[in-house]
């Protein structure tokens, strides 16, 4: 059942573990299949059974001899989807640097890609959005695999329930005033209910699709700086750039892809400066002034330097230092 098997075997790999059905199933498939594994589980508080959760995941550990992290968050005020996310990921991360995991696995299932899909649809998408979620994902220290993506939500509890599997079901995913869970209850589920063998081959074609039209992108990082190669395909930059954004917490929105493909220098989130030529394309944080000297500021103008990115520059030597040795 599980995608990418060979990918998982000898390697160090992190679980992003919730105790519920879907990342249970991955955990019991991953011992199924003797993928030495670690679990990472993140406790927001907000739902009693939230200690329960961890419990099991702890007695889950011990039993099975794995080690078990744990993140017990600060409480979210506002925007909670966005920011539990963003707690969660940096946590990931920082565990994947403390202990060298090259792989994070996350339970994601066809079902969650669909959900995705049709989000990203209803906005306003290409079809590399479309795909969102893909099985293999390279980040920058490590290797985002989905194990289940290709796999739908019945097709996992079927596999829990045949094994006597205990999960926990969190009733925060019955509640339609989170989008996803709109769509899931409305569209997807009922789609995916008709149409699986469809939508499952339709994934197959776009993937391939994808995959012929975006070319990978070369990214090179100094601190906060990006430096991205150009490829000979303008929708593979914008790509490319809208990846490392993400990587960034920021989500590009339509209006900021549309400027992104028609100036050479755009503001994006009131964050990042994203400057196009056709040698290079610049990414850094956005600052909107420093008090540079005469020096500096001769230096910029001879390394024709956007102006915009000038004050990152004047905090950032290494960053100075690497784009003065690509003029040479």
């Amino acid at each position: 059942m599980l995608q990418n098997r060979e990918l998982l075997l000898n390697a160090k790999n992190l679980l992003a573990f919730s105790a519920g059905g879907d990342s249970t199933a991955l955990l019991f498939l991953l011992l199924e299949n003797n993928i030495k594994f670690d679990i990472a589980i993140v406790d927001y508080a907000l739902r009693s059974q939230s200690k329960e959760e961890v419990a099991y995941a702890q007695e889950l550990a011990e039993k099975y001899n794995f080690q078990c992290h744990l993140l017990n968050a600060k409480t979210i005020d506002n925007n909670f989807e966005a920011n539990a996310r963003k707690i969660r990921y940096n946590f990931f991360q920082e565990l994947i640097e403390k202990h060298n995991y090259t792989n994070l696995l996350t339970a994601h299932h066809l079902g969650d890609r669909f959900e995705w899909m049709l989000m990203q649809f209803c906005k306003g998408a290409g079809c590399p959005e479309l795909t969102g979620m893909k099985a293999i994902e390279k980040r920058e220290s490590y290797t985002l695999l989905r194990p289940l993506i290709h796999l739908e939500k019945n097709e996992l509890l079927h596999y829990l329930n045949a094994n006597n599997l205990h999960y926990f079901e969190d009733e925060s995913n019955h509640n339609q005033k989170y989008k996803r869970n709109e769509f899931r209850h409305n569209y997807a589920t009922p789609l995916l209910e008709k149409y699986l063998t469809g939508i499952k081959k339709s994934f197959e074609y776009m993937d391939k699709d994808v995959n012929l039209l975006i070319q990978e992108a070369h990214i090179e990082r100094v601190n906060e700086f990006a430096y991205i190669k150009p490829t000979s395909n303008k929708r593979s930059d914008i790509f490319a750039i809208d990846k490392y954004i993400k990587s960034k917490e920021h989500i590009i929105t339509a209006q900021e892809r549309k400027i992104l493909e028609e100036n050479e220098v755009s503001i994006v989130g009131r964050k990042f400066v994203i400057v196009q030529k056709p040698s290079y394309i610049f990414i850094a944080p956005y600052i909107k002034s420093q008090n540079m000297d005469k020096k500096f500021k001769e230096k910029m103008r001879l390394l024709k330097v956007e102006p915009k990115l000038r004050a990152y520059f004047f905090l950032d030597s290494e960053a100075v230092a690497f784009i003065s040795s690509l003029s040479q």
